[in-house]
């Protein structure tokens, strides 16, 4: 058992059967992650699990059932499900103790691919699954970097249901609700289990948030790959009505496919709550879709991390 920031013992963190803890090196950073690989051969394509803010990799794990771990399922469904701890998060966190901005982080995450790549068979290549934050990281990443196959993202918009000075006086008991919801939503064990995940926001991390709405601006013409949104039934950070939906389309002129779902009976943190199975599902199915509408297209076109040829 660890020792925390506040001095407190932290909970040990556990694994799902098949899912271990892994280092990679990148950009002058060691960044811990958690790893699952099929069992009876190569994979499809690797999964790049990328958790919110104040979480870690875990976040894709779920340990208060079985049936929560993103990491687990993918793996049993044929692909390599990499979930890493952002700069700033778990082992990387002594070394950028004040975190990165979101450039800088995309430029570590590009890297990161680039590295697993060099030791692991990625099948055809990178599909990201992003929540929250790290849907605004994996965003910027696809802006920015060629190759990359697909984008699910959940808990992520474009323009917030609250300011975020406003957030700031929050009280703690209402900042928790729009996080959760209700807590009907989360399985017996849910909020136990998850303070081995919880961890600080960084501070350059969290000085972008006001930043956010233009920044999505300034990216979203330049994302050209197919791209899906999830909004829980109970999310509370994002506006997520049919106007604010339609706005926030039709700044995504370049990718080939822009799909906006909802998720009935979650809350803002999917993966952690009884949701998470139908939601895990539905963006794999989403990524199957991705991946042989690349076989159909792009024939002879490699994507980034795909090793030989692609198959047919």
């Amino acid at each position: 058992m660890s020792v925390s920031r506040t001095g407190r013992k932290a909970p040990t963190q556990t694994y799902s059967a098949g899912v271990r803890p892994l280092l990679l090196d990148v950009a002058g950073l060691t960044l811990s992650g958690l790893l699952a690989e099929p069992a009876d051969g190569p994979p499809r394509a690797t999964v790049v699990a990328v958790h919110g803010g104040g979480m870690r990799a875990g976040y894709f794990d779920g340990q208060a059932d079985a049936d929560l771990s993103l990491l687990a399922l993918g793996a049993r469904l044929g692909f390599t499900v990499l979930a890493l701890d952002r700069p700033g998060y778990g082992h990387s966190a002594a070394q950028v103790p004040d975190g990165l901005t979101l450039e800088e982080q995309s430029d570590v995450l590009a890297g990161a691919l680039d590295a697993f790549a060099e030791g692991h068979a990625v099948g055809r290549g990178f599909l990201l699954l992003a929540h929250s934050y790290g849907g605004k990281l994996a965003l910027t990443t696809v802006a920015r970097t060629p190759g990359l196959l697909a984008l699910d993202a959940s808990g992520v918009g474009h323009r917030y249901g609250i300011e975020p000075a406003e957030r700031q006086r929050l009280r703690r008991h209402l900042e928790w609700e729009r996080n959760w919801g209700p807590l009907g939503l989360y399985p017996q064990g849910t909020f136990r289990a998850a303070e081995a995940l919880v961890a600080p926001i960084p501070d350059r991390e969290a000085a972008e948030v006001p930043l956010w709405p233009q920044m999505f601006d300034e990216l979203a013409p330049r994302i050209d790959i197919p791209l899906r949104l999830t909004f829980a039934e109970h999310e509370a950070w994002w506006l997520h009505e049919e106007p604010d939906l339609a706005d926030l389309t039709s700044r995504l002129a370049k990718a080939p496919v822009v799909r906006v779902e909802r998720q009935s009976g979650a809350g803002h943190n999917i993966s952690l709550g009884r949701a998470a199975r139908s939601y895990h599902l539905r963006a794999l199915a989403f990524f199957e879709e991705c991946l042989r509408s690349a076989e159909d297209d792009s024939a002879g076109v490699r994507p980034r991390g795909a090793r030989g040829k692609l198959a047919a």
